[in-house]
């Protein structure tokens, strides 16, 4: 059987990417799906274990081992292409085919964590240049884009499902992150659903540790 998955890209850096694909699995699996984890690159971490990985792993109790989480840790907390020439360790794409084949023989449904947003670079030097959205076209999958719930999110997630739109990469559906319930909010719900044609099909609020959303539809989306 082959796998199905999902990628989950972001608005930018630190927007919360990691936390929702922690919710994500960790509902999932409290509901009986077994779903894997995956990230190419994490940059600005000196372990798996202190990695957006391993804290996906924790916070989701999946107990994947750490070799299956991710392929490429940086130390430097820049963008994985330049952290990636100053320790002299580029993405390689054969590794990250393998790496993905085998997490994907591994768990019925995986949950692929990117890095910064959809444009973030991963590889720039003379052999090579990758950008996330290729790792999307190699796994084949739809995505879902997190954004930040409050004011400035109508720009940076229209112009990201545009692009996305313009790249052939599907999105089933974005998040809204740190979201309050606020009138502003909720017309930021309707104006980014009107604008890009996407569901927004969850919101999360500070400190939740589930996403509202049913389990039965979330794992409809994985392809």
């Amino acid at each position: 059987m082959v796998s199905k998955g999902i990628f989950i890209t972001g608005t930018g850096t630190d927007i919360g990417k990691t936390y929702i694909t922690a919710l994500i699995i960790k509902t999932l699996r409290m509901h009986g799906y077994d779903v894997g984890y995956y990230k190419v690159a994490v940059s600005g971490a000196s372990s798996v274990a202190t990695s957006d990985g391993g804290y996906v792993n924790n916070i989701a109790h999946m107990g994947e081992p750490e070799d299956m989480l991710l392929s490429y840790l940086y130390e430097h907390p820049v963008s994985p292409h330049l952290a990636a020439k100053w320790e002299g360790n580029p993405v390689e794409k054969d590794v990250i085919m393998k790496a993905w084949h085998r997490v994907s023989e591994a768990y019925p449904f995986v949950t692929v964590e990117g890095s910064g947003g959809i444009v973030c670079p991963l590889r720039d030097d003379d052999k090579a240049f990758y950008l996330l959205e290729d790792i999307v076209h190699w796994f084949a999958l739809p995505s879902l884009i997190v954004s930040h719930a409050g004011l400035g999110t109508i720009n940076h997630t229209v112009l990201t499902a545009h692009y996305m739109k313009e790249k052939n990469l599907p999105v089933k559906g974005i998040i809204l992150n740190h979201y309050t319930g606020s009138l502003m909010e909720k017309d930021n719900i309707r104006i980014i659903e009107r604008l890009t044609h996407i569901p927004v099909i969850a919101t999360v609020c500070d400190g939740d540790d589930m996403i509202n959303i049913d389990p039965n539809v979330l794992i409809g989306l994985y392809e």
